[in-house]
């Protein structure tokens, strides 16, 4: 049998995988969803055409201003598409240029500036028409206290610019996420412009360690469900969210009242990322999606989690991503180094008497879930010296000789590849 290649995301390209000849591939990759031929179309489709609101241009009318929430860099969201046509439409409502402002929701991600804020937004016009601002989470002064949440108590303190403002609006894309179930809609707003406090709360271990915080899962999901009443708190809110294929090009939008648009979208893409395997794999290989969601090792743990349900218990999980800007934040490198330091269990041990995580520490602890139940191996072209060593996992230069090493411990041919990474989430069904 000759060696055979096939290629996954990696960077903002894709790297081949030179597969040993015993090896039997199973490529598990997202159900081929038709492109939308005129994207501009159904954009304008949807802001005329609302789920469960009037259309953009009669929620615009008679407003003094306007908030629009974005991602950062982390989310490829083809902001290009929409932000002009939106703004124009707002204009021409009769909202001032001046009070409309495209807010950045960093979360506690670091800001985008400079090239980059220009790459994030991707339309000179829009830079040069309205305010493009970033959220600090860490700025006290930037946000308004709106009490605690009625069911579990979690403090909701959010940027002001988006809660004064007379029409909000929050974009994004929707995918499946790790600890929300689905990214997009509410979570824009809260973890997305959410006042650190709110946001540590989130990520504790009450939250983190719950069995139904979990990608692609709402029922019941505490996370969701607090995000929810926070949008309830606020009053109303519209969102706009895309879904993109494996090519990042535009295959569905929906416009509309933030939670009911978003469950539209939710319900388009459900099914056809969620793949069916009939068995567990001893060698799985996966990416972190590519750019921009493998520039930080910090990102990378997600591909980690997500195909948990078809490794075999003791099984190898080999992941590449680029890491293109290296670790990730100082908190995060901290609490990677007491990882290493304490090993798993004892770490998991300083989480749970928390009611605030530390600042990016709840990365590490979903880093946890892997660990405990195979082998992690990590290839990447970013990370040097120490910060090898602060991933706690195993680093690889040859992913072509790590499938072979796998393959011969367990005894197994059969290996998983998982191209798109953690924009796919294989569900094992005997």
């Amino acid at each position: 049998m000759t060696d055979e290649t096939i290629s996954i995301s990696f960077g903002r390209g894709h790297l081949s995988l030179r597969l040993p000849g015993i090896a039997r591939p199973t490529l598990i990759r997202k159900q081929a969803l038709p492109k939308i031929a005129d994207q501009p179309a159904a954009i304008a489709a949807a802001l005329n055409e609302p789920i469960g609101s009037p259309p953009l241009a009669e929620l615009a009318r008679g407003r003094k201003s306007a908030c629009i929430l974005i991602c950062d860099i982390t989310r490829p969201v083809p902001n290009r598409l929409f932000l002009r046509p939106m703004i124009e439409t707002m204009i021409e409502a009769g909202i001032p240029r001046g009070k409309i402002v495209v807010l950045i929701a960093t979360g506690l991600h670091r800001p985008n500036l400079g090239d980059e804020l220009a790459e994030l937004v991707g339309d000179p016009w829009v830079l040069e028409n309205v305010r493009v601002e970033n959220h600090y989470a860490r700025n006290e002064e930037d946000h308004i206290d709106l009490g605690p949440t009625v069911t579990r108590g979690t403090p909701v303190k959010l940027d002001r610019r988006f809660v004064e403002a007379d029409l909000r609006i929050a974009t994004g894309l929707v995918e499946p996420h790790f600890m929300a179930g689905w990214s997009g809609g509410r979570k824009v707003i809260a973890p997305g412009v959410a006042h650190h406090q709110t946001i540590r709360t989130f990520h504790s271990a009450r939250f983190m360690e719950d069995p139904l915080a979990v990608q692609c899962n709402l029922i019941g999901n505490p996370l969701h469900e607090e995000q929810l009443e926070i949008v309830r708190m606020l009053g109303d809110v519209y969102g706009l969210n895309t879904v993109l294929d494996e090519d990042r090009d535009l295959v569905c939008v929906s416009f509309g009242e933030i939670i009911a648009s978003h469950a539209a979208a939710v319900a388009f893409i459900s099914e056809v990322t969620q793949i069916t395997s009939s068995r567990k794999f001893s060698t799985i290989v996966t990416s972190s999606a590519g750019y921009p969601l493998d520039k930080t090792y910090y990102q990378t743990i997600k591909g980690m989690v997500t195909p948990l349900d078809i490794l075999e218990p003791g099984g190898t999980l080999i992941i590449a991503s680029e890491c293109s800007e290296g670790f990730g934040s100082a908190e995060f490198r901290e609490a990677q180094a007491r990882l290493v330091d304490l090993g798993p269990e004892r770490f998991l041990a300083t989480l749970t008497a928390k009611n605030l995580a530390e600042i990016d520490e709840w990365q590490t602890e979903m880093q946890l879930k892997p660990m405990r139940l195979g082998r992690i191996e990590l290839y990447t072209t970013g990370l040097s010296g120490d910060d090898r060593t602060l991933t706690g996992v195993h680093m690889i230069d040859d992913i072509g000789k790590a499938i072979e090493r796998s393959i011969a411990k367990s005894g197994d041919t059969a290996v998983a590849i998982i191209p798109e990474g953690p924009y796919v989430v294989p569900r094992f069904a005997a």
